[in-house]
């Protein structure tokens, strides 16, 4: 009878550690995948940094080609125009 109960609980105890590291294992590929979501969060970010980067230098020079376009009658316009536009400001 001892032999039965005492056999009964190194098996319960055997059980109860297997399902401990079992737990532990599936805690660590929990934390696995969590340190990927960081990662993958730091990739895009720094990937619309590098888009940023590349956009500002292009931009700069669309506004360069754009100035270079206008015909000097064109600029003295804009300029009126911009003078008047500050005047009517201030006012």
């Amino acid at each position: 009878m001892v032999l039965r109960l005492a056999l009964a609980l190194v098996i319960s105890l055997n059980a109860l550690a297997a399902h401990a590291q079992s737990s532990k294992r599936h805690e660590r590929d929990r934390q696995m995948s969590q340190e990927e979501r960081q990662r993958m969060r730091e990739d895009v970010r720094e990937a619309y940094r590098d888009r940023e980067r590349q956009e500002r230098p292009g931009q700069a020079g669309q506004r360069q080609t754009r100035q270079q376009q206008m015909s000097p009658e064109e600029r003295g316009k804009l300029r009126r125009d911009i003078e008047d536009a500050n005047r009517s400001l201030k006012r």
